[in-house]
């Protein structure tokens, strides 16, 4: 007898109304993993985002047109994220 595994469940859609995260320079802030994972503009690179994006925290750099401009403490490059991607740290 070989037992199945049951269904991975799919991400959940992020909601396009949601209010748009208060944010600052120099606001603390990680990566929200559900809608990371939802986002479709981003389905076709890493399944997954770096495990220091989700801990955290990065530190907002510049902000324009939705996005931010985020620093890891990690020695890696500055990253633009989408601000609907983000949560406090």
């Amino acid at each position: 007898m070989s037992q199945t595994e049951p269904p991975t469940p799919a991400p959940t859609p992020v909601a396009k109304d949601k209010p748009p995260l208060p944010l600052k320079k120099g606001s603390l802030v990680k990566v929200d993993l559900q809608a990371y994972l939802a986002d479709p503009s981003l389905a076709s690179s890493d399944q997954r985002p770096p495990t220091y994006m989700v801990h955290g925290p990065g530190e907002v750099l510049q902000l324009q047109d939705g996005a931010a401009l985020i620093r890891w403490r990690p020695p890696v490059p500055d990253l633009w994220l989408s601000t609907t991607l983000l949560r406090p740290a």
